[in-house]
Protein backbone atom coordinates (compact mmCIF):
# COMPACT_ATOMS: atom_id res chain seq x y z
CA UNK A 1 0.00 0.00 0.00
CA UNK A 2 1.05 3.56 -1.18
CA UNK A 3 1.57 5.55 2.49
CA UNK A 4 1.60 9.47 1.98
CA UNK A 5 3.80 11.58 -0.18
CA UNK A 6 0.68 14.24 -1.52
CA UNK A 7 2.35 16.97 -1.93
CA UNK A 8 5.19 15.57 -3.65
CA UNK A 9 2.73 13.58 -6.05
CA UNK A 10 0.57 17.10 -6.59
CA UNK A 11 4.03 18.81 -8.21
CA UNK A 12 4.83 15.95 -10.48
CA UNK A 13 0.96 15.60 -11.56
CA UNK A 14 1.27 19.25 -12.29
CA UNK A 15 4.03 18.75 -14.50
CA UNK A 16 2.72 16.02 -15.86
CA UNK A 17 -0.73 17.95 -16.85
CA UNK A 18 0.94 21.09 -18.19
CA UNK A 19 1.58 21.91 -21.95
CA UNK A 20 5.04 21.98 -21.50
CA UNK A 21 8.09 19.69 -22.09
CA UNK A 22 9.33 19.72 -17.63
CA UNK A 23 12.37 18.36 -16.26
CA UNK A 24 11.83 17.43 -12.77
CA UNK A 25 15.40 16.07 -10.70
CA UNK A 26 14.01 14.04 -7.76
CA UNK A 27 16.86 13.09 -4.83
CA UNK A 28 17.09 12.48 -1.78
CA UNK A 29 18.90 9.53 0.90
CA UNK A 30 18.67 5.66 0.24
CA UNK A 31 15.74 3.61 1.24
CA UNK A 32 13.56 7.21 1.31
CA UNK A 33 10.99 6.07 -1.39
CA UNK A 34 12.30 7.79 -4.05
CA UNK A 35 11.68 4.77 -6.61
CA UNK A 36 8.50 3.67 -4.89
CA UNK A 37 7.14 7.70 -5.59
CA UNK A 38 7.99 7.48 -8.87
CA UNK A 39 6.78 4.06 -9.62
CA UNK A 40 3.17 4.93 -8.33
CA UNK A 41 3.06 8.18 -10.01
CA UNK A 42 3.96 6.87 -13.62
CA UNK A 43 1.32 3.28 -12.91
CA UNK A 44 -1.26 4.36 -14.70
CA UNK A 45 0.63 6.87 -17.81
CA UNK A 46 2.19 6.51 -20.74
CA UNK A 47 5.86 6.24 -18.91
CA UNK A 48 9.62 4.25 -19.74
CA UNK A 49 11.18 3.93 -16.37
CA UNK A 50 15.03 2.98 -16.68
CA UNK A 51 17.31 2.10 -13.56
CA UNK A 52 20.85 2.73 -14.11
CA UNK A 53 23.92 0.31 -13.24
CA UNK A 54 27.31 -0.13 -12.48
CA UNK A 55 27.75 -1.05 -15.97
CA UNK A 56 29.67 0.02 -19.41
CA UNK A 57 27.81 2.30 -21.37
CA UNK A 58 27.14 0.16 -24.41
CA UNK A 59 25.51 -2.58 -21.48
CA UNK A 60 23.61 0.56 -20.34
CA UNK A 61 22.49 1.44 -23.40
CA UNK A 62 21.42 -1.84 -24.70
CA UNK A 63 19.49 -2.45 -21.65
CA UNK A 64 17.56 1.00 -22.28
CA UNK A 65 16.75 -0.12 -25.34
CA UNK A 66 15.48 -3.52 -24.25
CA UNK A 67 13.18 -1.69 -21.39
CA UNK A 68 11.83 0.03 -24.13
CA UNK A 69 11.04 -2.39 -26.34
CA UNK A 70 9.14 -4.39 -23.47
CA UNK A 71 7.30 -1.28 -22.47
CA UNK A 72 6.14 -0.09 -26.06
CA UNK A 73 5.25 -3.81 -26.89
CA UNK A 74 7.79 -2.89 -29.77
CA UNK A 75 10.58 -6.04 -30.39
CA UNK A 76 12.44 -4.45 -32.88
CA UNK A 77 14.06 -1.84 -30.40
CA UNK A 78 15.70 -4.26 -28.58
CA UNK A 79 17.74 -5.15 -31.75
CA UNK A 80 18.04 -1.25 -33.08
CA UNK A 81 22.40 -0.43 -33.32
CA UNK A 82 23.13 1.94 -30.81
CA UNK A 83 26.50 3.33 -30.09
CA UNK A 84 25.65 6.25 -28.02
CA UNK A 85 22.55 7.67 -26.18
CA UNK A 86 21.77 10.16 -28.83
CA UNK A 87 20.64 7.05 -30.87
CA UNK A 88 18.94 5.33 -28.30
CA UNK A 89 17.08 7.98 -27.19
CA UNK A 90 15.75 8.83 -30.86
CA UNK A 91 14.77 5.70 -31.69
CA UNK A 92 12.82 5.19 -28.62
CA UNK A 93 11.03 8.61 -29.17
CA UNK A 94 10.42 7.92 -33.17
CA UNK A 95 7.95 4.94 -31.68
CA UNK A 96 5.70 7.98 -30.31
CA UNK A 97 2.80 8.58 -32.33
CA UNK A 98 0.08 10.60 -30.36
CA UNK A 99 0.53 14.00 -28.14
CA UNK A 100 0.02 12.13 -25.05
CA UNK A 101 3.00 12.81 -22.56
CA UNK A 102 5.59 10.87 -21.93
CA UNK A 103 7.60 9.95 -18.52
CA UNK A 104 10.99 9.46 -19.43
CA UNK A 105 12.45 8.65 -16.42
CA UNK A 106 16.32 7.63 -15.60
CA UNK A 107 16.41 6.53 -11.92
CA UNK A 108 19.89 6.07 -9.97
CA UNK A 109 21.23 8.46 -12.69
CA UNK A 110 24.67 8.40 -11.68
CA UNK A 111 25.58 5.03 -12.41
CA UNK A 112 24.27 5.82 -15.88
CA UNK A 113 26.25 9.09 -15.99
CA UNK A 114 29.35 7.46 -14.59
CA UNK A 115 29.97 5.58 -17.79
CA UNK A 116 28.51 8.16 -20.10
CA UNK A 117 29.96 11.24 -18.89
CA UNK A 118 28.20 12.76 -21.85
CA UNK A 119 24.77 12.13 -21.24
CA UNK A 120 23.77 15.27 -18.89
CA UNK A 121 24.80 17.33 -21.79
CA UNK A 122 22.91 15.70 -24.37
CA UNK A 123 19.92 15.31 -22.33
CA UNK A 124 20.64 19.59 -21.88
CA UNK A 125 20.46 19.99 -26.15
CA UNK A 126 17.19 17.84 -26.25
CA UNK A 127 15.73 19.93 -22.96
CA UNK A 128 17.53 23.58 -25.29
CA UNK A 129 16.29 22.27 -28.99
CA UNK A 130 14.49 18.99 -29.88
CA UNK A 131 11.92 18.50 -26.87
CA UNK A 132 11.12 22.21 -26.06
CA UNK A 133 8.81 22.93 -29.04
CA UNK A 134 6.86 18.84 -28.17
CA UNK A 135 5.66 19.80 -24.91
CA UNK A 136 4.60 15.80 -24.69
CA UNK A 137 8.34 14.85 -22.63
CA UNK A 138 8.63 14.82 -18.68
CA UNK A 139 11.96 14.09 -18.02
CA UNK A 140 12.55 12.90 -14.20
CA UNK A 141 16.49 12.14 -12.92
CA UNK A 142 16.52 10.61 -9.71
CA UNK A 143 19.79 9.97 -7.57
CA UNK A 144 20.42 8.51 -4.30
CA UNK A 145 23.82 10.20 -4.37
CA UNK A 146 22.91 13.47 -2.99
CA UNK A 147 26.20 15.15 -3.31
CA UNK A 148 26.28 13.95 -7.33
CA UNK A 149 22.76 14.98 -7.92
CA UNK A 150 23.35 18.60 -6.01
CA UNK A 151 26.95 18.92 -8.23
CA UNK A 152 26.37 17.11 -11.58
CA UNK A 153 22.31 18.15 -12.10
CA UNK A 154 21.89 21.17 -9.73
CA UNK A 155 24.79 22.61 -9.46
CA UNK A 156 26.06 25.55 -11.48
CA UNK A 157 28.32 24.69 -13.47
CA UNK A 158 26.49 21.40 -14.76
CA UNK A 159 24.98 21.23 -18.19
CA UNK A 160 21.47 20.89 -16.76
CA UNK A 161 21.77 23.69 -14.55
CA UNK A 162 18.76 26.15 -14.94
CA UNK A 163 16.41 23.73 -16.91
CA UNK A 164 14.58 22.08 -14.28
CA UNK A 165 10.92 23.12 -14.39
CA UNK A 166 10.64 21.35 -10.56
CA UNK A 167 12.85 19.54 -8.19
CA UNK A 168 11.49 17.36 -5.39
CA UNK A 169 14.00 16.41 -2.32
CA UNK A 170 12.57 13.67 -0.82
CA UNK A 171 12.56 13.84 3.20
CA UNK A 172 12.09 11.04 5.16
CA UNK A 173 8.62 10.81 6.67
CA UNK A 174 7.44 13.20 9.90
CA UNK A 175 6.38 11.28 13.36
CA UNK A 176 2.81 11.52 12.17
CA UNK A 177 3.41 10.47 8.78
CA UNK A 178 5.28 7.23 9.85
CA UNK A 179 2.55 6.12 12.16
CA UNK A 180 0.23 5.23 9.10
CA UNK A 181 2.36 2.07 8.71
CA UNK A 182 1.00 0.98 11.47
CA UNK A 183 -2.72 1.50 12.79
CA UNK A 184 -3.14 -1.29 14.94
CA UNK A 185 -0.50 -0.17 17.39
CA UNK A 186 -1.24 2.23 20.60
CA UNK A 187 0.15 5.48 19.77
CA UNK A 188 3.40 4.56 22.17
CA UNK A 189 4.34 1.49 20.15
CA UNK A 190 4.24 3.92 17.26
CA UNK A 191 6.32 6.47 18.40
CA UNK A 192 8.64 3.77 19.37
CA UNK A 193 8.92 2.35 15.63
CA UNK A 194 9.89 5.62 14.78
CA UNK A 195 12.29 6.40 17.35
CA UNK A 196 14.06 3.00 15.79
CA UNK A 197 13.39 3.46 12.10
CA UNK A 198 12.49 6.92 11.54
CA UNK A 199 10.86 7.76 8.95
CA UNK A 200 12.33 5.69 6.15
CA UNK A 201 9.79 3.46 4.61
CA UNK A 202 11.88 0.79 3.78
CA UNK A 203 12.48 -0.01 7.68
CA UNK A 204 9.29 0.87 8.81
CA UNK A 205 7.86 -1.95 6.80
CA UNK A 206 9.87 -4.78 8.34
CA UNK A 207 8.51 -3.63 11.53
CA UNK A 208 4.92 -5.52 11.25
CA UNK A 209 1.77 -4.87 13.70
CA UNK A 210 1.44 -8.24 14.70
CA UNK A 211 4.31 -8.31 16.81
CA UNK A 212 5.71 -5.91 19.43
CA UNK A 213 7.92 -3.30 19.36
CA UNK A 214 10.49 -5.29 21.50
CA UNK A 215 9.81 -8.20 19.44
CA UNK A 216 10.85 -6.64 15.95
CA UNK A 217 13.81 -5.30 17.20
CA UNK A 218 15.07 -8.74 17.92
CA UNK A 219 13.78 -10.35 14.57
CA UNK A 220 14.69 -7.07 12.55
CA UNK A 221 17.94 -6.08 14.41
CA UNK A 222 19.57 -8.43 16.23
CA UNK A 223 19.09 -11.48 14.49
CA UNK A 224 21.92 -12.09 12.06
CA UNK A 225 20.46 -13.16 9.41
CA UNK A 226 17.44 -10.24 9.10
CA UNK A 227 17.70 -7.62 6.68
CA UNK A 228 18.20 -4.85 8.74
CA UNK A 229 20.77 -6.49 11.38
CA UNK A 230 23.87 -4.69 8.89
CA UNK A 231 21.41 -2.91 6.62
CA UNK A 232 23.59 0.29 7.70
CA UNK A 233 26.52 -2.06 7.15
CA UNK A 234 25.94 -1.96 3.70
CA UNK A 235 24.44 1.40 3.37
CA UNK A 236 27.65 3.56 4.19
CA UNK A 237 30.27 0.85 2.84
CA UNK A 238 28.59 1.67 -0.72
CA UNK A 239 29.09 5.65 0.07
CA UNK A 240 32.08 6.15 2.26
CA UNK A 241 35.62 5.66 2.08
CA UNK A 242 38.08 5.04 5.16
CA UNK A 243 34.92 3.18 6.75
CA UNK A 244 37.03 2.31 10.14
CA UNK A 245 37.12 6.47 11.01
CA UNK A 246 33.44 6.92 10.03
CA UNK A 247 32.62 4.29 11.96
CA UNK A 248 34.56 5.64 15.23
CA UNK A 249 32.83 8.71 14.42
CA UNK A 250 29.76 7.28 14.45
CA UNK A 251 30.23 4.95 17.14
CA UNK A 252 31.59 8.28 19.27
CA UNK A 253 28.46 9.94 18.30
CA UNK A 254 25.94 7.14 19.61
CA UNK A 255 27.71 6.70 23.13
CA UNK A 256 27.82 10.64 23.73
CA UNK A 257 30.77 12.18 22.71
CA UNK A 258 29.27 15.08 20.97
CA UNK A 259 31.67 17.58 20.65
CA UNK A 260 34.60 17.44 18.23
CA UNK A 261 37.29 17.23 21.34
CA UNK A 262 35.79 14.63 22.34
CA UNK A 263 35.30 12.88 19.81
CA UNK A 264 38.96 12.95 18.32
CA UNK A 265 39.95 12.02 21.84
CA UNK A 266 37.65 8.98 21.59
CA UNK A 267 38.54 7.34 18.13
CA UNK A 268 42.57 8.97 18.12
CA UNK A 269 42.70 11.42 15.71
CA UNK A 270 43.83 14.82 15.28
CA UNK A 271 40.97 17.11 15.68
CA UNK A 272 41.85 19.03 13.09
CA UNK A 273 41.74 16.19 10.65
CA UNK A 274 38.80 15.12 11.98
CA UNK A 275 37.13 18.19 10.52
CA UNK A 276 36.91 16.55 7.17
CA UNK A 277 34.90 13.29 8.03
CA UNK A 278 32.71 15.48 10.17
CA UNK A 279 32.19 17.51 7.22
CA UNK A 280 31.89 14.69 4.92
CA UNK A 281 29.17 13.13 7.45
CA UNK A 282 27.44 16.44 7.66
CA UNK A 283 26.80 16.36 3.61
CA UNK A 284 25.47 13.11 3.48
CA UNK A 285 22.83 14.07 6.10
CA UNK A 286 23.56 11.60 8.46
CA UNK A 287 24.87 14.05 10.72
CA UNK A 288 23.93 17.33 12.10
CA UNK A 289 25.82 20.45 13.52
CA UNK A 290 23.71 21.88 16.84
CA UNK A 291 24.46 25.01 18.53
CA UNK A 292 22.39 26.41 21.86
CA UNK A 293 19.28 28.15 20.03
CA UNK A 294 19.18 31.81 21.28
CA UNK A 295 18.94 35.59 20.11
CA UNK A 296 23.21 35.47 19.98
CA UNK A 297 24.67 34.63 17.14
CA UNK A 298 26.22 31.17 17.19
CA UNK A 299 29.68 30.18 18.51
CA UNK A 300 31.89 28.10 17.01
CA UNK A 301 33.32 26.62 20.22
CA UNK A 302 29.87 25.60 21.27
CA UNK A 303 29.30 23.22 18.14
CA UNK A 304 27.65 19.89 18.66
CA UNK A 305 27.05 17.36 16.21
CA UNK A 306 24.18 14.75 16.65
CA UNK A 307 23.37 11.88 14.61
CA UNK A 308 20.40 12.51 12.85
CA UNK A 309 19.06 8.83 11.11
CA UNK A 310 17.69 7.13 14.06
CA UNK A 311 18.43 3.27 12.61
CA UNK A 312 22.35 4.67 12.60
CA UNK A 313 21.62 5.88 15.87
CA UNK A 314 20.44 2.45 17.25
CA UNK A 315 22.51 0.56 15.47
CA UNK A 316 26.22 2.38 16.70
CA UNK A 317 24.42 2.31 20.28
CA UNK A 318 23.77 -0.95 20.46
CA UNK A 319 24.08 -3.11 17.54
CA UNK A 320 27.45 -2.45 16.04
CA UNK A 321 29.58 -1.96 19.15
CA UNK A 322 27.67 -5.83 20.38
CA UNK A 323 28.03 -7.84 17.08
CA UNK A 324 30.36 -11.00 18.11
CA UNK A 325 28.09 -10.87 21.48
CA UNK A 326 24.48 -10.60 19.93
CA UNK A 327 26.21 -13.54 17.47
CA UNK A 328 26.78 -16.03 20.12
CA UNK A 329 24.26 -14.94 22.45
CA UNK A 330 21.39 -14.94 19.90
CA UNK A 331 18.62 -11.97 19.52
CA UNK A 332 16.30 -12.73 22.69
CA UNK A 333 19.26 -12.53 25.19
CA UNK A 334 20.96 -10.18 23.89
CA UNK A 335 17.86 -7.87 23.77
CA UNK A 336 17.18 -8.46 27.22
CA UNK A 337 20.96 -8.44 28.29
CA UNK A 338 22.15 -5.39 26.55
CA UNK A 339 19.26 -3.54 25.21
CA UNK A 340 16.45 -3.69 27.54
CA UNK A 341 17.66 -2.23 30.71
CA UNK A 342 19.32 0.91 28.64
CA UNK A 343 15.98 1.20 26.03
CA UNK A 344 14.04 3.27 28.39
CA UNK A 345 16.63 5.86 28.67
CA UNK A 346 17.47 5.76 25.31
CA UNK A 347 13.74 6.22 24.41
CA UNK A 348 13.37 9.65 26.18
CA UNK A 349 16.84 11.29 24.11
CA UNK A 350 14.26 10.32 21.07
CA UNK A 351 11.04 11.53 22.70
CA UNK A 352 12.90 15.36 22.85
CA UNK A 353 14.04 14.96 19.36
CA UNK A 354 9.91 13.72 18.61
CA UNK A 355 8.54 16.78 20.39
CA UNK A 356 11.01 19.25 18.68
CA UNK A 357 9.82 17.88 15.67
CA UNK A 358 6.18 18.45 17.00
CA UNK A 359 6.03 22.36 18.13
CA UNK A 360 6.11 23.10 14.52
CA UNK A 361 2.81 21.08 14.74
CA UNK A 362 1.77 22.92 17.72
CA UNK A 363 2.01 26.26 16.33
CA UNK A 364 0.34 25.25 12.92
CA UNK A 365 -2.72 24.10 15.45
CA UNK A 366 -2.77 27.57 17.74
CA UNK A 367 -2.20 29.74 14.31
CA UNK A 368 1.03 31.23 15.16
CA UNK A 369 2.27 32.58 11.66
CA UNK A 370 5.89 34.04 12.39
CA UNK A 371 8.72 33.35 11.77
CA UNK A 372 10.41 30.54 14.59
CA UNK A 373 13.24 28.38 15.14
CA UNK A 374 13.33 25.11 16.68
CA UNK A 375 16.41 23.81 18.95
CA UNK A 376 17.26 23.40 21.81
CA UNK A 377 19.60 24.81 24.83
CA UNK A 378 22.55 23.95 27.11
CA UNK A 379 25.42 25.73 29.10
CA UNK A 380 27.44 24.70 31.54
CA UNK A 381 24.54 24.81 34.34
CA UNK A 382 21.26 23.42 32.85
CA UNK A 383 20.30 21.68 29.08
CA UNK A 384 17.03 22.79 27.84
CA UNK A 385 15.63 20.16 25.56
CA UNK A 386 13.00 22.00 23.48
CA UNK A 387 13.57 25.87 22.84
CA UNK A 388 10.99 27.60 20.45
CA UNK A 389 12.48 30.79 18.93
CA UNK A 390 9.72 32.91 17.58
CA UNK A 391 9.93 36.34 16.02
CA UNK A 392 7.02 37.69 17.79
CA UNK A 393 8.46 38.35 21.15
CA UNK A 394 7.69 34.66 22.48
CA UNK A 395 10.15 31.64 23.58
CA UNK A 396 8.91 28.28 23.84
CA UNK A 397 11.02 26.07 26.99
CA UNK A 398 10.28 22.65 26.58
CA UNK A 399 11.23 19.95 28.98
CA UNK A 400 10.39 16.02 27.75
CA UNK A 401 9.59 13.30 29.82
CA UNK A 402 9.53 9.82 28.46
CA UNK A 403 9.59 7.55 31.34
CA UNK A 404 7.21 8.07 34.28
CA UNK A 405 7.29 11.10 36.27
CA UNK A 406 7.15 10.57 39.78
CA UNK A 407 5.73 13.95 40.00
CA UNK A 408 4.22 16.66 37.58
CA UNK A 409 4.34 19.44 40.05
CA UNK A 410 8.37 19.05 40.50
CA UNK A 411 8.72 18.68 36.71
CA UNK A 412 6.87 21.86 36.66
CA UNK A 413 9.24 23.18 39.14
CA UNK A 414 12.19 22.17 37.40
CA UNK A 415 10.84 23.81 34.20
CA UNK A 416 10.50 27.00 36.31
CA UNK A 417 14.10 26.68 36.78
CA UNK A 418 14.76 25.99 33.17
CA UNK A 419 13.21 28.84 32.36
CA UNK A 420 14.73 31.47 34.31
CA UNK A 421 18.16 30.15 33.29
CA UNK A 422 17.64 30.14 29.80
CA UNK A 423 19.28 33.66 28.55
CA UNK A 424 16.87 36.56 27.53
CA UNK A 425 18.23 39.94 27.31
CA UNK A 426 15.54 40.99 25.31
CA UNK A 427 12.74 40.19 27.90
CA UNK A 428 11.21 38.12 25.83
CA UNK A 429 7.91 36.39 26.87
CA UNK A 430 9.36 32.22 27.90
CA UNK A 431 6.11 30.30 27.72
CA UNK A 432 6.92 26.28 29.15
CA UNK A 433 6.15 23.45 27.46
CA UNK A 434 6.18 20.17 29.21
CA UNK A 435 5.88 17.10 27.15
CA UNK A 436 4.90 13.80 28.85
CA UNK A 437 4.14 10.18 27.72
CA UNK A 438 1.75 9.94 29.93
CA UNK A 439 -2.05 11.34 29.51
CA UNK A 440 -2.34 14.93 30.76
CA UNK A 441 -4.45 13.87 33.89
CA UNK A 442 -5.64 16.70 35.84
CA UNK A 443 -5.04 20.56 35.87
CA UNK A 444 -5.97 23.35 33.32
CA UNK A 445 -2.77 25.06 30.68
CA UNK A 446 -1.85 28.53 31.92
CA UNK A 447 -0.19 31.95 30.14
CA UNK A 448 2.61 30.43 31.25
CA UNK A 449 2.65 26.90 30.94
CA UNK A 450 1.10 24.05 28.42
CA UNK A 451 0.97 20.06 29.26
CA UNK A 452 1.20 17.67 26.14
CA UNK A 453 0.91 14.00 26.36
CA UNK A 454 2.24 11.83 23.75
CA UNK A 455 -1.05 11.47 22.33
CA UNK A 456 -1.61 14.97 21.91
CA UNK A 457 1.26 15.22 19.29
CA UNK A 458 -0.44 12.70 17.45
CA UNK A 459 -3.53 14.61 17.12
Amino acid sequence: MFIGRVAELKVLQNAYTSENTEFIPIYGRRRVGKSELILHFIEDKLSLYFLGKKAPQQLQIQAFLEEAARTFDQPLLASVSAQDWRTAIDAVLSQKRDREKLVLVFDEFQWTAQSSKELPSLLQEFLDITWKQRGDIMLILCGSYMGFMEKEVLGRKSPLFGRRTAQIFLKPFSYREAALFHPKWSISERAQAYFICGGIPFYLRFFTSRDSVMMNIEKNLLDEFAALHREPDFLLREELREVEKYYGILIALASGSLTSALIAKQIGINERNLYYYLQHLVELRYISRRYPLTSRPPAARHVRFALEDPLLRFWFRFVFPNIGYISQRGPERSFSELILPQLDSYFGSCFERLCREALPVLYEQDGVNTPFEIGEYWDKKVQIDVVGYRQDGHIDIGECKWGTPASIPQLMRELEKKKAAYPNPENATLQGQLFTRQKKGRGKDTASLRRHSLEDLYQ
